[in-house]
């Protein structure tokens, strides 16, 4: 449980960083490196020293076995991280199995990196070149915070004062196998017992408990390993809202299984209160990841140094309603490309500002290439998400009323989210996104916007702008192939014309439109705007095209960028009568669909010709949004 720093500041970063441990230091050279300690495992002050210098936040469950291996005499898991960099280099991140942060200096070169998930977090600032462990501290100090990409190795040459990148596979979708499910559930059990395991610690253990299928079986694996640990859970009732579900889940089951559970019953004065510190904390104002931290803060009120908590499964296993059926797999692994800046950075935060080391057993590696081979069909069956972990868990010993429980956001579970909702009307804020922005005064994220002009581009704009993201450019792929898989390519007078109306600047990247060999295109407009407005991630408006959202990831990846699509699986016919609410003047351009005459061409959409394009598309069977070529569109007017 440890932070890291370093630069020219590494002093000041620190101090900002002193919620993550007990005691600090400082070790001072070409570049100043600090790290700051609550041990978990061994108590070994950092940075340490051998033929490189480390400082490291790492948690990695086979450092003994590592250490008799090389034969070293390593003390705890940092120790034995530096024997293996001071020897191996980065080959020896394969060797790794656990989470980690860590700056590694030799010979006139700094190597930061992460763990391939992101489960620990590392931002560093360009000018002047400095890292931490979070970005408040950063911030705090006056510098542009960009978070280190997982699958990327920062070298910087303290000589030079110059950055390079290296790239780090991820997982892979494997060749399923035809197994039976209930083998495939019995694997899943016996893997994750092994993944808990590993993860209990030698000191005490508290486990964030809502009653569902994934935090209780936490618990049951515990309880069958022969652990003591103390389960958490927190809510809010306030005014005429129903007590919160998942507190009183959590209560009937620990009750039934026996489980030692603290419930914290947070007001609605402690929430307002907190609110602006945990929107500091987490440096977002994302409603979502305010509604799930707030539970999560106000749980864990115990001493205990680690804490369990059940983040993962519905990537793994398929649990969310906006994961399309049919390509479940790909979807899991989308998650999981996303996992480090949705939801990991928040919860590690969360967990350090009360004292805690977050430690994930659905997130461990044989896990995950296990999750990722299993076929769709035993990820979601019966109308059941999850529905082989569910069975995994009967087998495990879950109460089966729990197991086969339907799942409830953390937000929603326990009334964060209406608490937060009633604190925006009595504060006169008409959204609770607008309510939360107000407590931070930059953008969440400095954002290119693919965009062809037409509403989907400009929905998804819109939608990442509101939630305080900067938009620093829009990218456009002229493609000279109309019939280009990837880019609508419209006039570029239109385009050029809504970036004026916009007031954002434009970057157009040219391309033949072949198929993947645009790929290369896009990736020089975003590399372009990386270089030009010091962008760190890209927002599509894709809708339900996995093509277009997996070539943009994939792309994306490559140049360390995070990848927001906010429109993803939304209800179309909803969407559509958004459109017009929200007041976008669409025109449609061309139609290419059974049932739409070229009477639609030029229509701009209102109330009554949304509602004609829907009763056409439940007639002649097309997508009511246009996803699959139906027709083009244009933007005239934007809200």
């Amino acid at each position: 449980m440890c932070g890291i720093s370093g630069g020219e500041n590494a002093e000041e970063l620190l101090r900002n960083l002193e919620h993550r441990g007990d005691s600090s230091s400082v070790r001072e050279g070409e570049i100043d490196l600090g790290h700051v300690l609550h041990s978990v495992v061994g108590n070994v002050e950092q940075p340490l020293e051998g033929e490189g210098v480390l400082a490291a936040n790492c948690e990695i469950y086979n450092w003994e076995g590592l250490a008799r291996q090389l034969g070293t005499d390593a003390e705890n898991d940092a120790e034995l991280l530096l024997s293996l960099l001071d020897r191996e280099g980065l080959d020896a991140l394969e060797l790794l199995d656990g989470v980690y942060a860590f700056a590694y200096y030799n010979n006139g070169e700094l190597v930061l990196a992460r763990d391939l998930l992101g489960v620990k977090p590392l931002w560093y600032s360009r000018e002047p070149f400095a890292f931490a462990s979070e970005k408040q501290a950063l911030e705090k100090e006056g510098l542009e915070a960009k978070e280190l990409h997982p699958r990327r190795v920062l070298k910087y040459d303290t000589e030079t004062d110059s950055i390079e990148f290296e790239q780090r596979e991820f997982f892979e979708i494997p060749k399923n196998s035809e197994r039976d499910i209930d083998q495939v559930a019995e694997e899943v059990k016996e893997l994750f017992l092994k993944a808990v395991e590993k993860r209990v610690p030698e000191g005490d253990l508290a486990l964030l408990f809502s009653g569902g299928v994934d935090s209780t079986m936490v618990a049951t694996a515990l309880q069958e390993l022969g652990e003591d640990f103390t389960c958490y859970t927190a809510g809010i009732q306030h005014g005429n809202v129903n007590a919160p579900r998942d507190m009183e889940w959590a209560e009937k089951v620990a009750e039934d299984m026996g489980l030692e559970l603290e419930s914290y019953e947070a007001s609605l004065a402690e929430v307002e209160e907190t609110l602006p510190e945990v929107v500091d904390w987490i440096s977002s104002t994302s409603v979502v990841k305010t509604g799930v931290a707030l539970p999560f803060h106000y749980a864990l009120q115990g001493d205990e140094k680690v804490v369990m908590s059940g983040l993962g499964s519905e990537q793994l296993y398929a649990g969310y309603s906006r994961m399309k059926e049919g390509y479940l797999n790909q979807e899991c692994l989308s998650g999981l490309r996303s996992l480090f800046h949705r939801d990991l950075y928040r919860d590690d935060v969360v967990a350090m500002r009360n004292g805690y080391e977050l430690r994930l057993p659905f997130l461990d590696h044989d896990l995950i290439e296990h999750a990722l081979s299993i076929p769709g069909d035993q990820k979601v069956s019966d109308d059941y998400k999850k529905y082989v972990l569910r069975k995994a868990a009967e087998k495990l010993g879950v109460p089966e009323e729990v197991a086969w429980r339907g799942k409830t956001a953390a937000q929603y579970g326990s009334n964060f989210d209406k608490a937060i909702a009633r604190l925006a009307r009595d504060n006169g804020f008409d959204h609770k996104q607008g309510y939360i922005n107000s407590f931070r005064d930059r953008p969440n994220n400095k954002i290119a916007a693919l965009t062809s002009g037409g509403k989907d581009s400009n929905a998804a704009l819109y939608r990442i702008n509101r939630r305080n993201n900067e938009i620093a450019c829009l990218v456009n792929l002229q493609s000279e192939n109309r019939d280009s898989y990837m880019f609508d390519s419209k006039e570029m007078s239109i385009v050029e014309e809504q970036a004026e109306q916009l007031g954002i600047p434009l970057i157009v990247q040219e391309t033949e439109g072949e198929k993947e060999k645009e790929l290369g295109d896009l990736k020089k407009g975003l590399q372009r705007a990386v270089e030009e407005y010091g962008i760190e991630g890209v927002v599509a408006g894709a809708i339900a095209s996995t093509y277009q959202r997996d070539r943009v990831e994939n792309v994306a990846e490559e140049l360390g960028l995070k990848v927001f699509a906010p429109l993803w699986m939304e209800d179309q016919e909803r969407y559509m009568r958004w459109l017009v609410r929200e007041g976008f003047e669409v025109e449609i351009t061309e139609v290419a669909a059974r049932g739409l005459e070229e009477r639609w061409i030029g229509k701009v959409l209102d109330e009554e010709s949304v509602e004609e394009l829907i009763d056409l598309s439940q007639e002649y069977g097309f997508n009511v949004a246009g996803e699959g070529g139906e027709y083009e569109t244009r933007v005239l007017e934007f809200p």
